[in-house]
C-alpha cells in the first residue's frame, strides 16, 4: 500500500498509512526530525505473547495477530485522529500514524505514532492523543493465533467510535 501524504505545507505534514509491509520506523523517525523542532516521540506498539479478554484471565500462546482493515477507511480516520491532533497543538510539525495489515508475527511493530514538536511536552501529549484516539476509533479488527489452540478474535475490535467523540472524550494519563 503507498502512503498518502496529507496536510502538508512548509511546516506541516502527516505522513499515513496502512501497510502489510513492516514499518519502517527509523525512516519515519527521521521523516519527523526537522530543524524547528526539539522533540520527536514515538510509540510503537508490538505484538505480545498475551492478552487479556475482555471479561476473562489472560489468554497466553499468542504467536501472531491478524490485523483486518479497509485501508481507505483507516487512512480517512487516521488522517482525522493527525488533525485532530493538530488542531490541539497547534506548534506540532510533523505526525506519522502507520499501521500494520495481514499477519504480524509476536514481537513485531503492529502500529507506529512518530510527532515532532518545538517541545517535549507537546511531543508526548500529541503522540499519547494519536495513539489513544487511533485505537478508539480507527476500524482495524484483530485475529489472534495462538500456539496449539487456533484463533479468536479481539472483542475491542467491536466498539470502535466516531474520532470527533474518543478526541473529546479523551484525556492524559496522569
Amino acid at each position: 500500500m503507498t502512503p498518502v501524504p496529507l496536510r502538508t505545507s512548509p511546516r506541516t505534514a502527516l505522513h499515513i498509512d496502512v501497510t502489510d509491509s513492516p514499518l519502517p520506523v527509523a525512516e519515519m523517525i527521521d521523516w519527523a526530525t526537522v530543524p524547528e523542532c526539539g522533540a520527536v516521540v514515538t510509540f510503537t506498539g508490538t505484538v505480545r505473547e498475551y492478552s487479556v479478554p475482555l471479561g476473562g484471565p489472560s489468554a497466553g500462546n499468542v504467536t501472531a495477530i491478524e490485523y483486518e482493515t479497509f485501508a481507505t477507511s483507516a487512512v480517512s480516520r487516521m488522517q482525522e485522529v493527525a488533525e485532530a491532533a493538530l488542531d490541539r497543538w497547534p506548534q506540532t510539525r510533523r505526525i506519522a500514524l502507520v499501521h500494520r495489515a495481514g499477519l504480524v508475527a509476536t514481537g513485531e511493530a503492529a502500529v507506529l505514532v512518530a510527532v515532532s514538536a518545538g517541545h517535549r511536552t507537546q511531543a508526548f501529549l500529541a503522540a499519547q492523543f494519536c495513539i489513544d484516539v487511533l485505537k478508539a476509533a480507527v476500524p482495524v479488527w484483530k485475529l489472534e493465533h495462538r500456539q496449539g489452540q487456533g484463533t479468536s478474535w479481539v472483542e475491542t475490535g467491536n466498539l470502535i467510535t466516531d474520532v470527533a467523540v474518543a478526541a473529546h472524550e479523551w484525556e492524559p494519563y496522569s
